[in-house]
């Protein structure tokens, strides 16, 4: 049995600005993988010793406007990406401008929910745009501690719903296995912010030997869905250990994965991982786009490694207030992800999460969003927008509301254009009366067709001869 990394705490600073809390980069390491001799030793962040060598240029844009000196192989080593993650307020202040008012207040928030950004997912950032849709997702706000009395810390109730540690069974043939609390980049919108707080750790031996055996006993549970944290943070020996034991239950026939890898640092599906998982099918992956800004080559790429693995992938877009609530780039989102073969799935309500209260928008925006997409786009494209109710009450699908009026005998529908048509509704009673014998309808089909009648007996003889 693989050894699994016990749980270890993270210690928060108290000297400001240079010491931040939350998840350091040599304290992960440890978590993601045994280190090998010739493995890159986490000193000095290559970020900072940038800095000190030459400033980045106006003119560069992306991964060259920050990291022009780093090469590509360390640039496509995710475990380079995890190590050199920006985890304090003095390595981002050398890379995105900001002002002295802005400074103090990140480093305020970071206090209470600390920052982690992949260089990858950063160099998407518009440095020179406050406003800019990835800025959003991945800096903290001010509003994350001014509006944090507004909202639960676990509107969903998975303690409540958690069977053993880590397992939630909420639904009756589905069951959520939350594996670690580590991320490669903390989403300012995250439904789990409440586990921020409390250091890195993934799930014990005993821990997870506890929950595979809840899921023996309990046949019902037909899907397993594997979450976090992000579980792709684990090893992919870890990870193939877990998966190969849900796979060995009988009665288990669909594994999930709940991933931001391949937005947030897409190196992570490499030929490794999309191997192993190829063994263990079916698996399915459910990502998380949230901007069109997102869908990158490499990020469609590491889509298509997936795909090519077997491993079909849907996305689950969290609609945020000033990112994506508009129809114009839900639309645009949704027609990336096709053409990067992702179905979008779900557009969720942003979840009643304490500090994600100014990312939040009406229930309204989510419906009118879709209302805008239907008809004008694929349906392909279009999503389940679904609200997630607090108490664990579950996903319930919002949707326009196309019927004007119903009854026995017709609906009065409004279709896409806001045009009204009568449909006629063929319940069961107007059938019976007006519906001729089958047999006479046959009969007069073959007759017009000119076509041998076989008797009862001659086509049951066929029929024999061909399923034998």
């Amino acid at each position: 049995m693989l050894r699994s990394v016990e749980k270890e705490k993270v210690k928060t600073a108290s000297v400001a600005p240079k010491s931040q809390p939350g998840h350091t980069p040599e304290k992960i390491t440890n978590v993601i993988c045994t280190k090998s001799e010739n493995e890159e030793p986490p000193s000095k962040s290559i970020l900072v010793k940038r800095i000190e060598e030459e400033p980045p240029s106006n003119q560069a844009t992306g991964r060259y406007r920050f990291f022009w000196n780093v090469p590509d192989s360390s640039w496509k080593d995710w475990k380079w990406q995890f190590r050199n993650r920006i985890t304090s307020l003095e390595q981002l202040v050398k890379l995105i401008p900001l002002s002295i008012e802005e400074q103090a207040q990140i480093y305020a928030v970071s206090q209470r929910y600390p920052l982690s950004i992949t260089p990858y997912y950063l160099s998407l950032i518009n440095p020179d745009d406050p406003d800019d849709p990835i800025r959003k997702q991945a800096v903290p706000c001010i509003h994350e501690i001014s509006m944090s009395s507004i909202g639960l810390e676990d509107p969903l109730a998975e303690k409540e719903d958690s069977v053993v540690p880590g397992l939630v069974h909420r639904y009756p043939d589905r069951a959520l296995m939350v594996l670690t609390d580590i991320c490669p980049m903390l989403c300012r919108h995250c439904t789990r912010k409440r586990e921020w707080r409390h250091g890195a750790w993934t799930r014990t031996d005993a821990e997870i030997e506890s929950m595979l055996d809840y899921l023996r006993r309990n046949t019902d549970i037909r899907d397993v869905i594997l979450s976090g944290g992000d579980p792709l943070t684990l090893s992919t020996s870890h990870l193939e250990y877990i998966i190969s034991k849900i796979r060995e239950i009988k009665h288990i026939e669909i594994i999930r994965i709940g991933t931001r890898f391949p937005v947030v640092l897409p190196q992570r599906i490499d030929a490794e991982l999309c191997n192993m998982l190829s063994r263990y099918g079916p698996i399915w992956l459910n990502t998380h786009f949230n901007h069109p800004n997102e869908v990158t080559p490499e990020a469609a790429a590491a889509c298509d490694r997936l795909l090519r693995a077997g491993v079909p992938v849907n996305n689950q877009t969290v609609l945020l207030r000033g990112i994506n609530d508009s129809v114009e780039t839900q639309t645009r989102l949704c027609q990336s992800l096709l053409k990067a073969k992702v179905r979008p799935y779900y557009l969720f309500q942003c979840d009643e999460v304490q500090g994600t209260e100014h990312l939040r928008t009406s229930v309204e925006t989510g419906i009118k969003i879709i209302e805008g997409m239907r008809g004008f786009t694929s349906g392909l494209a279009v999503p389940n927008f679904v609200v997630d109710l607090v108490q664990g009450g579950g996903k319930v699908p919002l949707q326009p509301n196309y019927v004007l009026s119903m009854n026995n005998d017709e609906l009065i529908v409004k279709n896409y254009e806001g045009k009204v048509f009568r449909y006629r509704n063929p319940n069961s009673q107007n059938r019976a009366v007006a519906a001729p014998p089958v047999s006479g309808v046959v009969e007069s089909l073959l007759a017009d067709a000119d076509l041998p009648v076989k008797v009862k007996g001659e086509a049951d003889a066929d029929r024999i001869i061909i399923r034998s």
